[in-house]
């Protein structure tokens, strides 16, 4: 990963709370939490700001996080077999990472800050300890990344996009 994390501060947690519930993309991450529940899950995240061009992974790496998009937009891409470039883009109110963060499995294409983006990152080791400590929040995430990604895989153009 390229961005340069840093922990997630209560004062930040309405734009990401905002954005969730006003987003309109058809993959949007649905909100599963309370204003409550989101004060208990917020300290396991970490600020991932990126500038417009800005690499967030590359095809083939080994990370699992998963990304929260507060805001911006992402360019998701890689070259199949033959050479061809696949694109889409992901917006605000949605996730990135999905794919690795549930196959433990390499990244299956690179993302990038196709605008300046304010992302908000959950590695697998805080996850776990997300997981012991909070297990209907982490089950809550991980079913509301889960339902983005089979929205993605069941519609053939936004398949790209589960990375």
């Amino acid at each position: 990963m390229n961005a340069v994390p840093s922990f997630a501060t209560q004062a930040t947690l309405e734009g990401l709370i905002s954005t969730l519930a006003q987003a309109g993309a058809e993959d949007r991450m649905s909100d599963p939490f309370s204003p409550a529940q989101w004060s208990v899950l917020f300290p396991y995240l970490q600020l991932c700001p990126l500038a417009a061009g800005q690499v967030l992974f590359t095809r083939g790496a080994s990370d699992r996080t998963l990304y929260l998009i507060e805001s911006g937009s992402l360019s998701v891409h890689y070259e199949d077999d033959k050479g061809r470039l696949r694109l889409a883009i992901v917006g605000s109110g949605s996730v990135v990472g999905e794919g690795a963060f549930f196959s433990h499995r390499p990244r299956s294409a690179s993302v990038q800050a196709a605008a300046a983006s304010k992302l908000w990152g959950l590695t697998t080791l805080r996850f776990t300890e997300l997981s012991n400590r909070q297990p209907a929040l982490a089950l809550g995430l991980a079913m509301a990344a889960g339902s983005v990604l089979a929205r993605r895989l069941s519609n053939r153009r936004r398949r790209v996009a589960a990375t």
